[in-house]
């Protein structure tokens, strides 16, 4: 893995005012430590619980998803294959055991739109068009601007692919900002649900099923005259994983573009202002290192992208609902699946990770 470097960290984060280095989480007192410094080649020590876990639930035996270093049950997620690249940034299947009538309280918060295919489990989600309930079907999750409550009963089986931002608009479909906070059936992107069920068998192997959507995709892109997403969407993609601190006038200036058209643009492809969007990244990838699986040697780049601990509870609490100490002390396996896989996009995507090379979290 290929570790970020300090030109790298001072473009992400470029302060030379006194930092707020906290403990995160530390047991006994999560408090401020103030240091006088500079971002670059600073090196602080950070003290973090183990996230809870679920210890009612296990990783179903014979896939290669396996668990984190702290115990999470994680998804098996690879790149797609590189003729999809374009248009999709991961496919993952999960399959978790748990007692029959035991239901799972936890969440999803997903930065781009998905199509996920439930086999097994019962589902119930609180969607921005109320509540939601479905066993067995197929889905189409929008881009989500906030944590979404997720009950799931019982042992589930879930698999699916996450769309790159302005795959939907370069193929065709639906608008974005359309099902921002939504789930409907996938039959809105031309996917009849019935005919996307009858593909898949309870019993197969996890990459028999990965094949089988990218051999969907490739025959869909196909009919669809394939366009590439717009390259102002995918160059913002790239800076919302590597320097989400920047302005939006910064990020229009690196897309080489006015702020009104990448804001234009954005709206579009992402469903969300750009503002809102390099905020919910941040967010995203403190969950993550909260959650044991981000790259460890981030850690005082990710904290230091807020100015100070009541920054971060203020942000992290409107997006999750709850505090950054509460997110690690309660179990979060639905999340943690998804924080994972968008990790390891993200450090692909970065060239920090090749795939198939072992994760840092792992």
């Amino acid at each position: 893995m290929v570790k970020a470097d300090a030109a790298e960290i001072a473009l992400r984060q470029p302060r030379t005012q006194p930092l707020w280095i906290f403990p995160l989480l530390q047991p006994e007192a999560a408090r401020l430590i103030p240091m006088a410094g500079h971002l670059q080649g600073q090196r602080v020590m950070h003290h973090r619980i183990r996230p809870a876990i679920d210890r009612m639930i296990a990783p179903a035996q014979g896939i290669s998803q396996g668990v984190s270093r702290d115990g999470q049950p994680l998804s098996y997620n690879r790149a797609p294959a590189a003729d999809l690249a374009p248009w999709i940034s991961r496919l993952y299947v999960t399959k978790v055991l748990a007692p029959a009538d035991y239901a799972l309280e936890c969440g999803l918060f997903n930065d781009t739109a998905c199509l996920r295919i439930q086999l097994a489990g019962l589902w119930s989600a609180e969607t921005a068009t109320g509540p939601q309930e479905a066993g067995n079907a197929a889905l189409f999750f929008g881009p989500q601007s906030r944590h979404m409550p997720v009950r799931v009963t019982g042992s589930f089986i879930s698999l699916g692919f996450a769309l790159r931002p302005g795959a939907c608009t370069a193929l065709k479909g639906p608008r974005v900002g359309d099902y921002l906070d939504r789930i409907v059936s996938t039959d809105v992107l031309g996917l009849p649900a019935e005919r996307l069920l009858a593909l898949f068998e309870a019993d197969a192997a996890p990459e028999d099923w990965l094949l089988a959507l990218e051999a969907l995709l490739r025959s869909r892109v196909a009919d669809l005259d394939g366009a590439a997403p717009d390259p102002v969407t995918a160059r913002f993609e790239e800076i919302c994983y590597r320097a989400p601190t920047l302005s939006v006038a910064e990020a229009a200036a690196e897309c080489g573009v006015e702020r009104r058209k990448l804001e234009r643009v954005i709206s579009r492809d992402f469903g969300m202002a750009p503002k809102q969007v390099l905020r919910r990244a941040r967010a995203l990838d403190m969950a993550s290192y909260l959650r044991g699986v981000a790259d460890a040697e981030e850690a005082d780049v990710l904290a230091l992208r807020y100015y100070d601990e009541s920054h971060l509870i203020h942000e992290f609490t409107e997006l999750f609902g709850m505090s950054p100490r509460q997110f690690v002390l309660r179990p979060q396996p639905l999340l943690t699946l998804t924080l994972e896989s968008r990790q390891a996009r993200r450090l692909e995507a970065l060239h920090r990770l090749e795939p198939g090379q072992p994760r840092p979290w792992e």
